[in-house]
C-alpha cells in the first residue's frame, strides 16, 4: 500500500481484492439508477459489480487501437458516471470524461502514467489490484483524495468483510508462490492442469463464466446489495471480500516491493513486442509504459495460445465475447458492437516479462485482418 500511496499521493484503503474496491467506489459516489458508461471488454465480475451497485451499465463503443472506451464516439451527455478499464495497462482517455463521476479501474495499470500523471489520480477513486503487477494472488487498494471519503469507505468495507481463516490465507500464499515458481521454470501447462484439478478456476463457457440468467434475475431484486452477486463476483477468487491475516499482508507487501525492480525488464519486453506487425497500434504510442500485458491482434489466436502454453507461457485475461453478446438484456448495448467483437476474437495478451519465451511463436503469427469500420 505504501508504494501506491507514494505513487499517487492519495489516501489508500487496503482491501482483500480490487473487486471489493470497485463495488465500494461505485456505491459511494453513484446513486442506484444512474447510468454508467463502461467498456464492452473487461473481466466478467466487473459487469456484476456494476449491477450489484444498482447502476445501469451503458456499453461504450470500443477503440480498436487499444481496446478501451472510444471517448470521441461515446455519448457522454447521456451518462452520469464512467468506469475506466485501462486494458492491459493502456490508458483510457480519462481527461475526456471531465465533469462526470469517474472511477478508475487500474488493476492492469499500476505503473501506467498519462501525460506524466499516474493513473488512479484522475477520477474520484483509483482501484488497484495486488494480484496483477505484483502477482500477490489477492489484495487491492482503493486510492482517494479526501480523508472523509476514506473513512466512509473504510466503514463500508468493514460492513462487507466476511470472516477469513488461516487455511484460506495459507492456500492463497502457497498457490501464488507455486504459480511464480512454475512461470520461472517454464511449467505453465502442468501448473494450469493442477489449478483446474483443485478447482481454483471457475468452469467457463468459452472464456466467460456462466451467466445463469434465472439466478441473476433473483439477485437483481436485492440491489444494491453485494452478497447476492457473490456467485459471479467471486470467480477464481472466492475470498474476494474475506478478511486477510498477517501472513497474507506480509506476502502482499513483499510482492509489491518487487514491482519497481521489475520495471526495466517489463519495459524492455514492451519495446520488443512493440516491433511486431501484429501489435495493437496504441502499444507503440505507450511503449514507454511498463504495461501489464501487451495486446497483439492475430489471425489464429487459439492456436497461438496453445503453442505458447506448450512453451511455458500461459495466456490469460481474455474477455470474449464482449458484454453485448455475453449478457444481452442486462446492459444498454453499444451503438457499434462490431469492433468490440473483432477485438475480443483476435486479441492475444502477452506478458512482456517472459518475452524471450514467446517471441519465437509471436514472430510467426499473422496479424488479424483490419477491424470493421466504425458505424456511421
Amino acid at each position: 500500500m505504501k508504494h501506491i500511496a507514494e505513487r499517487t499521493g492519495r489516501r489508500c484503503l487496503p482491501l482483500p481484492s480490487n473487486r471489493l474496491g470497485l463495488y465500494l467506489a461505485l456505491r459511494h459516489w453513484c446513486t442506484p439508477g444512474q447510468r454508467l458508461l463502461m467498456s464492452p471488454i473487461s473481466a466478467d465480475e466487473i459487469l456484476f459489480l456494476v449491477l450489484a451497485a444498482g447502476l445501469r451499465p451503458v456499453i461504450a463503443p470500443l477503440d480498436p487501437r487499444d481496446g478501451n472506451i472510444d471517448a470521441a464516439r461515446a455519448d457522454l451527455a447521456t451518462v452520469d458516471a464512467v468506469l475506466t478499464t485501462n486494458l492491459y495497462g493502456l490508458p483510457d482517455r480519462v481527461p475526456a470524461f471531465a465533469g462526470k463521476i469517474v472511477i478508475e479501474d487500474v488493476a492492469h495499470a499500476m505503473e501506467t502514467s498519462l501525460g506524466g500523471r499516474p493513473l488512479g489520480t484522475f477520477g474520484q477513486a483509483g482501484v488497484f489490484s495486488l494480484s496483477k503487477h505484483p502477482g500477490a494472488g489477492s489484495g487491492g487498494v482503493l486510492a482517494v483524495a479526501d480523508e472523509a471519503d476514506l473513512r466512509a469507505l473504510e466503514q463500508a468495507r468493514d460492513e462487507l468483510l466476511a470472516p477469513g481463516s488461516l487455511r484460506a490465507d495459507l492456500l492463497s500464499v502457497t498457490t501464488s508462490m507455486a504459480r511464480h515458481a512454475a512461470l520461472r521454470l517454464g511449467l505453465a501447462r502442468p501448473a494450469l492442469a493442477v489449478s483446474r484439478l483443485l478447482g481454483l478456476e471457475e468452469e467457463r463457457e468459452g472464456f466467460r463464466i456462466a451467466l445463469d440468467p434465472d439466478r441473476l434475475d433473483l439477485a437483481l431484486k436485492e440491489i444494491p446489495e453485494l452478497p447476492p452477486f457473490d456467485p459471479w463476483v467471486r470467480a477464481d477468487l472466492h475470498p474476494y471480500r474475506s478478511r486477510r491475516g498477517r501472513l497474507v499482508r506480509w506476502y502482499q507487501a513483499r510482492r509489491v516491493a518487487k514491482v519497481p525492480g521489475e520495471r526495466a525488464r517489463r519495459l524492455a519486453g514492451v519495446a520488443r513486442l512493440a516491433e511486431l506487425p501484429s501489435v495493437a497500434p496504441a502499444v507503440r504510442e505507450h511503449a514507454d509504459q511498463p504495461l501489464f500485458r501487451v495486446p497483439l491482434l492475430v489471425r489464429d489466436r487459439d492456436a497461438a495460445i496453445a503453442e505458447l502454453e506448450r512453451r511455458g507461457v500461459p495466456t490469460g485475461y481474455l474477455y470474449d465475447p464482449p458484454y453485448d453478446d455475453y449478457a444481452p438484456g442486462y446492459a444498454e448495448p453499444s451503438p457499434d458492437p462490431a469492433q468490440a467483437r473483432w477485438w475480443a476474437r483476435h486479441v492475444l495478451p502477452v506478458d512482456p516479462v517472459y518475452v524471450h519465451r514467446s517471441l519465437p511463436v509471436l514472430r510467426a503469427l499473422e496479424p488479424a485482418t483490419a477491424p470493421p469500420p466504425p458505424s456511421p
